[in-house]
């Protein structure tokens, strides 16, 4: 067993690289991960529109006629993605739709910590008075599941991966 140098060590790190990014395994879980907590997310919400709509209001970003529109239709997103993400079935669309509401809630979070308010970004939870998570929380977990997004969306697969649990 030799020391690589060279292009020979840089292929065999791009192999290993492209098998870790590529492994079946890996996709699955970021898929389980994204797909239960997307579902979550939208379960309180579909729930109870009108709380979610007051937390939306509170945001002051939307103009007041499509705050019931996005309060009804965000959740049913959230739960629509998180099934395709679980199910396989058009993993690259449902990430894709899911990085861009990680997108559009990184940045809305953004401006409203830069006016300098504290919040309840309702999540997870509708109700107002729940205990806040910090801004820096918030970001953070948003920032790696929108990573976990693009994984999914530069390297999935369009098709149920079931397979992974059937021995050939």
């Amino acid at each position: 067993m030799g020391i690589l140098v060279g292009k020979k060590m840089g292929i065999q790190l791009n192999n290993i690289i492209k098998n870790l990014l590529c492994n079946q395994w890996m996709e699955l879980t970021a898929r389980l991960i994204l797909g239960v907590t997307f579902i979550y997310a939208s379960y309180n919400k579909i729930l109870a529109p009108a709380e979610f709509a007051k937390l939306v209001y509170g945001y002051n970003l939307f103009p007041h006629e499509t705050i019931n529109l996005i309060s009804i239709t965000i959740p049913f997103i959230e739960l629509i993605s998180g099934m395709a993400l679980i199910t396989g079935i058009y993993t690259r669309a449902a990430a894709l739709i899911i990085i861009g509401m990680l997108t559009a809630f990184i940045i809305i979070i953004s401006i409203y910590v830069i006016r300098g308010h504290e919040f309840d970004c309702g999540c997870f939870s509708v109700q107002t008075n729940s205990a806040a998570k910090s801004a820096k929380y918030i970001l953070g977990r948003d920032v790696i599941l929108l990573i976990l997004g693009s994984y999914l969306f530069m390297y999935g697969l369009d098709k149920s991966r079931l397979s992974v649990f059937v021995r050939d």
